[in-house]
């Protein structure tokens, strides 16, 4: 039987795969794997699926609405785990995840796939805030660092093949065999955690997060961005009311469901939540659309395309080690992953207005920024969390972190759309001055993650 932890409780062994430590570990470092080689191979398939569906204009919408859909999951996941603990809101998620790879995978349309994705974020949103509780409540705290430094490296094999067997798949056999061929394989690691998850402690401190308020507020905030997104995908003067729409359901949501002062950069945890989130969102857009642009400007196969994403996954899981076992602060990686971020989008962005290979390098020193940062900041999250509080705040930093994406990627799609297919070079060059500039906020908010003492 597996043993499970108590916060603060001396391990068996000091290590992952010490005592009690060995299951919980494998079955998470797997999970996460499959989940990061679909989301690997996705950005490079996704040129494939919207010629091949005959919807370019959606383009942004693969990504998107997976983004979206995940945010009211996530807000959904952040009570339910408090209240019940991980076990059951992970299974459920679980479950939708599988159907969203099935329904994208048999789409007939465009508009068929995006409902696939969304479904898909429906089953994402869960079972990561799951998992970090999961990590919160079955180790040590001295181990969570490397633990989130395992998941790190659990991108390194699906950063190495991913792209390059995403684009292969496409190439040779159909993109729909990238979610396909998914769907059993999240079966074994999910039977591996039941045990583990079921052995967890009921929780212990009552949770008085009103879970109606937070509903509603994840709703307007859901309906917020996709009325916004759709907005800017519009055109005349529906634009301004949708836009104004979108924009008011966030203003109201938001507040609700972040810590109090994350909009104003407040100092201490409201500026680790916002820093995730300006970081994935100026990564993840320019990481989505390097695939369109090599692929449409520079002739790149999708195999071709992958190597791109590849150099900058291991840039990531690379960086992710090395944080993961220094001694030094993690504000300090944090501020040195945000440079590297910014420094990274913006050789890029340079870089593919040249040549398509010169963006390698370029995305790898990107990869390397958010390899220092992201992990950090999950522990910053949980080292600053009461244990009654650690799934709304691992929420807070989930709803940033795709909120963050969703809504970049879709205004930069918006900005892309607009110049055209004639003028898709000078399109995806303001897109990339768009990520870079979201980019400097992050690094300002770095500068800010330390509380007012």
């Amino acid at each position: 039987m597996t043993t499970v932890l108590e916060p603060g409780a001396p391990t068996p062994a000091r290590g992952l795969l010490g005592g009690g430590n060995r299951a919980v570990t494998i079955g998470i470092v797997t999970l996460v794997t499959l989940l990061a080689f679909e989301a690997m191979a996705v950005s490079t398939v996704m040129p494939a699926v919207a010629r091949g569906l005959d919807g370019l204009s959606l383009y942004a919408w693969g990504f998107s609405a997976t983004l979206i859909t995940s945010l009211l999951s996530t807000v959904v996941a952040g009570g339910w785990v408090d209240r019940s603990g991980p076990a059951r809101p992970f299974l459920v998620g679980i479950a939708a995840f599988v159907v969203g790879l099935a329904i994208a995978g048999t789409a007939p349309t465009m508009w068929v796939f995006v409902a696939g994705r969304a479904v898909q974020g429906l089953g994402t949103g869960i079972p990561m805030v799951a998992l970090y509780v999961l990590i919160a409540r079955a180790y040590p705290e001295e181990l969570r660092s490397r633990v989130f430094a395992a998941l790190s490296a659990a991108w390194v094999l699906p950063s190495l093949v991913g792209p390059a067997i995403g684009g292969a798949v496409a190439d040779h056999v159909g993109w729909r065999w990238v979610f396909l061929a998914l769907v059993p394989l999240v079966v074994p690691p999910t039977l591996m955690l039941i045990p583990v998850l079921r052995g967890l402690p009921a929780p212990t401190e009552d949770v008085t997060a009103p879970l109606r308020s937070r509903l509603v507020a994840a709703v307007a905030i859901t309906a917020g961005a996709a009325i916004l997104l759709y907005g800017l995908d519009g055109a005349g003067w529906t634009i301004v009311p949708l836009a104004a729409a979108g924009i008011a359901g966030l203003g109201f949501g938001l507040p609700r469901l972040l810590p109090a002062g994350a909009l104003r950069m407040r100092r201490g945890l409201p500026s680790v939540i916002l820093a995730r989130g300006l970081l994935a969102g100026a990564f993840f857009g320019a990481d989505v659309y390097i695939p369109l642009t090599l692929t449409s400007l520079h002739d790149f196969t999708p195999t071709m395309a992958g190597v791109v994403l590849t150099v900058g996954g291991l840039g990531w899981s690379a960086a992710s080690q090395i944080q993961g076992r220094s001694e030094r602060s993690r504000e300090f990686f944090v501020l040195l992953g945000a440079v590297l971020v910014t420094a990274g989008i913006v050789s890029v962005t340079v870089a593919l207005q040249v040549s398509g290979w010169a963006a390698v390098p370029a995305w790898m020193i990107g990869g390397a920024g958010m390899g220092f940062a992201n992990g950090s900041l999950s522990v910053l999250t949980l080292d600053r969390s009461a244990e009654s509080e650690q799934g709304h705040n691992s929420s807070a930093l989930q709803i940033s972190d795709t909120l963050g994406a969703s809504l970049v990627v879709g205004v930069a799609g918006a900005l892309v759309t607009g110049f055209g297919e004639d003028r898709l070079g000078t399109g995806l060059a303001v897109a990339g001055t768009l990520f870079a500039a979201i980019a400097v906020l992050g690094v300002i908010a770095a500068l800010r993650l330390e509380a007012v003492k």
